[in-house]
């Protein structure tokens, strides 16, 4: 008989922290940024959601605070709104970034109607903390963009983009490639809200002009100034697309994650 001392047990592999922060555990990383959101979307009935895009330099306070006061109006108003729509799925949630400015106030918004609202975080250099009016099971850290844009695309009905910087209008372009490439199986709205700010930003006319998009992809998006006014919109849109009788999907086939066409 060996006279060795017995080892101890050896880690599960997926106890193995070393393993799982290394680059042979990075597909399981990825994948973990899939599953872990998928099953607390599950728990909180999260069918869709609406998405708010927006700079996190715009403060309640400022030049252009106005439009703060208005992402956090139209956040209520559409909580107001799909809260009221029938049960058990959560239909139309609101859904930020996670961070402060018009994230906030989106987020914001939706707590003062009562309602829940989703925050997808992600991890950076300079650290950007959650905003506090996440509800707390629906607040998320993502590290890789990818698979963050992948739950801010694939769930939403909707989107709305507040003025913004560099990353508002990665958000942007990429959801208006998508929709003008037909590469999601699911209508969506996408809402440019301030239209003197985006008409001074993108001029979507010289594209057109220059044979860069169709004239026809200028519908992809529209305008709007107003919370009442989005409101308006968005109803319509969704009501047309999404709440007629024969569209309306059984509740155990949520959340409603939308097909890709490849």
């Amino acid at each position: 008989m060996s006279n060795k001392p017995r080892l101890q047990k050896a880690k599960l592999a997926y106890e193995n922290t070393e393993f799982l922060e290394s680059w042979h555990g990075r597909s399981l990383r990825i994948l973990s940024e899939y599953l872990e959101p998928l099953g607390r979307f599950s728990r909180s009935k999260i069918r869709d959601t609406i998405v708010f895009f927006g700079s996190a330099r715009i403060g309640e306070t400022g030049p252009m605070s106005r439009y703060y006061h208005d992402a956090r109006e139209l956040a209520s108003l559409i909580t107001q709104w799909s809260d009221a729509l029938e049960p058990p799925t959560r239909r139309f949630v609101v859904c930020t970034g996670g961070g402060p400015g018009i994230m906030e106030a989106a987020n914001r918004g939706a707590e003062d109607a009562g309602g829940l609202s989703i925050g997808l975080n992600i991890a950076l250099p300079f650290e950007q903390y959650p905003n506090p009016h996440i509800h707390p099971e629906l607040n998320f850290q993502f590290h890789y963009f990818f698979m963050r844009k992948f739950w801010f695309a694939y769930l939403a009905k909707a989107l709305i983009v507040f003025p913004g910087g560099f990353g508002t209008l990665d958000e942007l372009t990429e959801l208006l490639t998508l929709a003008q490439t037909q590469k999601l199986e699911k209508q969506i709205m996408i809402l440019l809200y301030g239209t003197d700010f985006w008409k001074e930003v993108l001029n979507f006319d010289a594209l057109v002009r220059h044979g860069m998009i169709s004239k026809e992809d200028l519908g992809l998006f529209q305008y709007v100034d107003e919370p009442g006014e989005a409101l308006t919109a968005l109803k319509a849109f969704l009501g047309a697309h999404y709440l007629q009788p024969h569209q309306v999907r059984a509740a155990e086939d949520l959340p409603d994650i939308a097909r890709s066409r490849i």
